[in-house]
């Protein structure tokens, strides 16, 4: 068995691994910093805190606890993954928990894991939300949890555990509440892994609820992501999660929206058509346990995309208010250089207008076959189709009249061609 999870975690690291450094983005190019914290309360499996908290924060910043995979770290989470370099334009601040047992998974298969302040990394995590809590003005409506594999797992613990705490959660690679619990010691669950615990709706409902009895309250909207290939963590998994949490918020497991927000890619809605439905799960046609992380399609239904800092400094730069349209118009140039199944794009983008744009946003759809796998200058995501190229900290203003460049490296399949059109914060741009 320990052999067997040594392999199963090797597995686990390397795909999560890949997975992020497909659309990892250098740190923020600023002055803030990512932080150890250390006494920040009770912590009884003596994890490691991490602290982002952004130049310019938000009048009532959210707080979003983003959780790392087996074998990963915290800072190891930040500089591979944009959550930070988001924090950046919206004002939200970030704890990285890290995990110190020898494995550096998440313990979330014991019973102290699951059960409400019964022990073990869940009340460490709570204790990091307090400290935050105590020292900023928090908003107590957008805590929220992110993670990857492990960490998606624990995702779905803390909205378990803290109903009354957190308010929504992106799970990337996970399985429900209670899927991987073991009562020997074990922190795998090969029955769990495989895809092969099964229950109906109202059994996966009754776990959540049982962990807090007798709360009446709210409970936090779920986004889950899975690959169908998941070799790691098997596809089965996904639809279990979407019981589960359909039924925690008393819905039918039908969906009230279904579409395909791009190739190979199906995403549902349960209890709403919106973008803030309470279940939203998104099915990866084709994509292992090395699936990509979108972390901006996760902070947008986290509710974390709604405010932006005031007042950015000379120092970090960045949006000083909602993103708008250029008045004027925009402008870009798109060159591609490619060679056999890979390709190089350089875009320069241009405000045309008379006002200054602090924040920009720009989208397009890549052709069929082409697909990012890593960008600079700009975030880029997701990995193909429909994509946005957001600005970093450091290039957030477009004056009037002004330029800035971004490129992308990617692969196709022997279509090279440009994309047709574009729009910046949503406005319509000519193509040079």
């Amino acid at each position: 068995m320990r052999k067997r999870l040594k392999l199963l975690l090797a597995a686990l690291v390397t795909a999560t691994m890949a997975a992020l450094a497909a659309l990892a983005l250098p740190p923020p190019a600023s002055a803030a910093a990512l932080t150890e914290v250390t006494g920040f309360g009770a912590n009884p499996s003596n994890l490691r805190m991490y602290l982002y908290v952004p130049d310019n924060l938000a009048p009532r910043p959210g707080l979003l606890v983003a959780v790392h995979y087996c074998t990963g770290t915290g800072p190891a989470f930040y500089s591979g993954s944009r959550f930070a370099s988001l924090a950046d334009r919206y004002g939200y601040i970030v704890v990285y928990p890290s995990v110190t047992r020898s494995s550096q998974c998440f313990d979330v298969a014991s019973p102290q894991a699951l059960t409400r302040n019964g022990g073990s990394d869940p009340v460490g995590i709570k204790s990091m939300i307090d400290y935050v809590r105590a020292r900023y003005p928090v908003d107590p409506d957008r805590i929220v949890a992110t993670g990857v594999s492990s960490g998606a797992m624990m995702t779905n613990v803390l909205l378990g555990l803290y109903p009354d705490v957190f308010s929504a959660g992106s799970a990337f690679a996970g399985v429900p509440f209670g899927c991987f619990a073991t009562t020997n010691g074990s922190e795998w669950n090969s029955d769990c892994a495989n895809g092969l615990v099964t229950k109906t709706p109202q059994q996966w409902g009754d776990l959540v609820r049982n962990a807090y009895p007798g709360y009446t309250g709210s409970r936090p909207r779920m986004q889950t992501w899975h690959g169908t290939n998941d070799e790691i963590l098997r596809y089965p998994n996904f639809g279990e999660q979407i019981d589960q949490w359909t039924n925690v918020h008393g819905l039918s497991q039908t969906p009230s929206f279904t579409d395909t927000p791009q190739t190979g890619y199906t995403r549902t809605r349960y209890g709403g058509a919106g973008d803030t439905a309470p279940v939203e799960a998104i099915s990866m046609n084709g994509v292992s346990h090395n699936l990509p992380v979108d972390a901006a399609a996760a902070v947008h239904f986290l509710g974390l995309d709604t405010t932006t800092p005031s007042s950015p400094s000379p120092s970090s730069p960045g949006p000083s208010a909602s993103s708008s349209a250029p008045a004027g118009g925009c402008r870009v140039a798109y060159t591609v250089s490619a060679w056999n199944t890979g390709f190089t794009a350089s875009v320069t983008v241009t405000n045309t207008g008379a006002a200054v744009v602090n924040g920009w946003t720009l989208r397009f759809t890549l052709p069929t076959g082409q697909a990012v796998t890593n960008a600079w200058n700009a975030a880029v995501s997701p990995a193909g189709g429909a994509v946005a190229a957001t600005n970093v900290s450091y290039n957030a203003t477009l004056t009037a009249g002004g330029s800035q460049t971004f490129g992308f490296q990617g692969t196709h399949t022997g279509n090279t061609a440009e994309p047709g059109a574009f729009t910046l914060n949503n406005a319509t741009c000519a193509v040079v």
